[in-house]
């Protein structure tokens, strides 16, 4: 099976978000952080946006965070809003294989695919982050505030 770039920089994106709840998250610094293209996260943002899984909030200071909580996001649903999980050309609209009346591979690795979404179903984006994740990607927010006595 394979993942597309897009869906890997969504995963990542999102541990970013999850690692950060506390505040707001730019695409710069995670493309910094990464050391990924800002121009490819915000396409990727953009599709994490439509499909729900994070907010984005406008104007000076704005930036992006997560819709829900992270045991609510599911890695499937993630996969599936990403990815268009067409493995070959007779799972698409385009199909043009003289085979489909009589193939049985279509339904093979439709299964195939569907026992993949099944099992990362079973995971959400909390199971993502543990202390050695926390260590590497969070990024304290600077505070404004300065006390006066």
């Amino acid at each position: 099976m394979y993942l597309t770039q897009q869906t890997d920089y969504a995963l990542r994106v999102l541990t970013y978000a999850a690692a950060n709840s506390e505040g707001l998250v730019n695409i710069a610094t995670i493309a910094e952080v990464y050391g990924i293209s800002r121009s490819h996260l915000m396409k990727v943002a953009t599709a994490l946006v439509k499909g729900g899984f994070l907010d984005s909030v406008r104007g000076k200071g704005g930036g992006l965070r997560l819709s829900r909580s992270e045991e609510e996001i599911v890695i499937g649903d993630v996969v599936r809003h990403m990815e268009p999980m067409k493995l070959v050309e007779c799972m698409g609209a385009d199909n043009r294989c003289l085979l489909t009346s009589c193939c049985r591979l279509s339904n093979i690795l439709n299964e195939a695919g569907q026992a993949f979404l099944a099992h990362l179903d079973k995971f959400t984006l909390s199971d993502l982050i543990n202390q050695p994740t926390l260590d590497m990607l969070y990024t304290p927010k600077i505070s404004l505030y300065v006390e006066t006595a």
